[in-house]
């Protein structure tokens, strides 16, 4: 392209097809932040746009996100009579639809005579991307229902919306349609089907699309290994990477983060520091998505310097997600004050922390018994930075109270929450109940747990030792013999043990 830049320079004359020309070229090739700027050339320059010129202008206005120029063109191409073109239309579609201005695609989109392929794809691609899954579905449908063929690109586009547990038997159904129509040779379109099994949780139907490609690519192997971390089978996920590496498979940034997040669940540090030493051999430990995994993954292996260390090692335009990882890793190890000076700096960056950062900082608070500052801290929420406190950040300020022996402050908080308290809430206040022995606000709890948990054998085994440590042996045992009454059972606990790049669980008999 800049060899056909200096061409077009040094033409003396030079007509719309060249113009047209050039245009096409860095739509096609890039770079597309040129495209704008040749286009207000080529009307300074006297020479009109027409049909052929609109399409790549407005496409590349939607890559490079100039939803401002993109307008502007969209009024030219009004001006010159060629808005009913179903080109330009398709493509002022894609750029509403990337730049998250979905009613002024739908305007478009009604406004056509005539609609693509193309255009239906647009659309039904425009409201996946902006999570209007229904009507990406709703859309897909009057597509077959109008009579028009969608093609590979339109799966691709649809397959997203059907990410829903909902949505599993439509995500079957256009796997069905796909080999019909035998367009399951096609690589994006495999993967897109993996992708979709997998975030429905059908993760034998995504293993065997796997097994069944005759070719895979990068994307294959991490949306695979992706499936499995997400699923809650992290052994799996690294043994898939493990696999890939032997292989000889060139890996990325997307291929770390899921393994490290794998590793992360399993608390596998052993693991979790092979897979960082690959990412060193390649040069992405910096990668602030590979570094924020690595971040987390050292915290929940109980690793805090190592997590501290990672940290340190991040560029300095490291965001939200890094400092909030930081300080919760901080938090979840008993390191308050810390996590809390660490807020401070983060503050003093100007980084706006966001729902997650402040739940650290109040679980910080609460294993501090710093209770005023945890209360600043939660009115600071939606005071200062307009963020509504959910279930979690109520179960943390509670859980904070109760600590301090606020059990009657800690009962107030729960009856005047916005949001409706969960088993997380009240099982916090019944924790704190049996730290400090209060037997008569542990029986009003039990009372809200037990409506909204009834199986949950943990709140009456809470209650039977809160009364034998309080010496009421009858009440004790009318726990004990309602346990057996119910059939309530406890889940065993279990043990994760990793030996020769292998991990067992082990569960509990008891």
């Amino acid at each position: 392209m800049e060899y056909a830049r200096k061409l077009f320079e040094l033409m003396a004359d030079r007509d719309s097809f060249l113009w047209n020309t050039l245009i096409r070229g860095y739509a096609t090739i890039g770079p597309c932040e040129e495209v704008p700027g040749l286009y207000k050339e080529m009307h300074l320059a006297g020479f009109s746009p027409d049909y052929y010129t609109f399409p790549f202008v407005v496409r590349s206005c939607a890559v490079v996100s100039a939803i401002r120029e993109g307008k502007q063109v969209h009024c030219s191409i009004v001006k010159n009579g060629l808005d009913s073109n179903i080109f330009a239309q398709g493509s002022l579609i894609t750029l509403y639809s990337q730049s998250g201005e979905i009613s002024d695609a739908e305007l478009v989109f009604g406004e056509m005579d005539e609609r693509s392929v193309v255009s239906w794809t647009a659309m039904v691609a425009g409201y996946a991307q902006n999570c209007w899954f229904r009507k990406a579905v709703g859309a897909f449908r009057q597509m077959i229902a109008s009579g028009m063929q969608p093609n590979e690109v339109t799966m691709v586009s649809v397959l997203p919306a059907c990410n829903e547990f909902m949505y599993l038997s439509l995500g079957r159904a256009i796997h069905g349609f796909v080999i019909k129509s035998g367009l399951e040779f096609y690589l994006s379109l495999a993967n897109a089907l993996m992708a979709m099994y997998g975030k429905c949780g059908a993760v034998e139907a995504a293993k065997s699309l796997f097994d069944s490609m005759s070719a895979r690519s990068l994307v294959s192997w991490n949306t695979m290994i992706a499936t499995y971390e997400q699923n809650g089978d992290g052994a799996k996920a690294i043994k898939f990477f493990r696999r890939m590496i032997a292989q000889k498979l060139i890996f990325d940034g997307v291929t770390l983060v899921s393994a490290i997040s794998a590793c992360a669940s399993l608390g596998n540090l052993d693991a979790g520091r092979w897979v960082h030493e690959l990412a060193m051999s390649r040069g992405l430990e910096t990668d602030v998505r590979v570094g924020n995994a690595l971040l987390d993954m050292y915290a929940k292996c109980g690793n805090v310097d190592s997590a501290r260390e990672i940290f340190g090692k991040l560029p300095p335009s490291k965001g939200v997600v890094s400092w909030s990882t930081m300080i919760g890793a901080y938090a979840s190890h008993g390191h308050a004050k810390e996590a809390l000076e660490l807020f401070d700096r983060m503050k003093d960056g100007r980084i706006t922390p966001n729902s997650f950062t402040f739940a650290s900082v109040l679980a910080a608070c609460s294993h501090s018994g710093l209770v005023d500052e945890g209360l600043i801290h939660f009115n600071s929420m939606k005071k200062d930075y307009g963020i509504n406190p959910t279930v979690e950040h109520c179960a943390c300020l509670v859980d904070l109270l109760g600590r301090a022996g606020k059990i009657i402050d800690a009962y107030e908080f729960i009856k005047r929450m916005e949001v409706r308290p969960d088993r997380a809430v009240w099982g916090a206040l019944l924790g704190a109940c049996r730290i400090h022995r209060n037997t008569e606000m542990a029986e009003l709890v039990v009372k809200d747990l037990i409506q909204l948990d009834p199986q949950n054998v943990t709140f009456y085994v809470i209650m039977s030792n809160l009364y034998a440590e309080t010496g009421r042996w009858d009440d004790a045992a009318l726990m004990r013999r309602k346990v057996k009454e119910h059939e309530l059972r406890k889940a065993p606990g279990c043990s994760l043990v990793g030996t020769n790049n292998t991990t067992f669980n082990i569960s509990s008999t008891r």
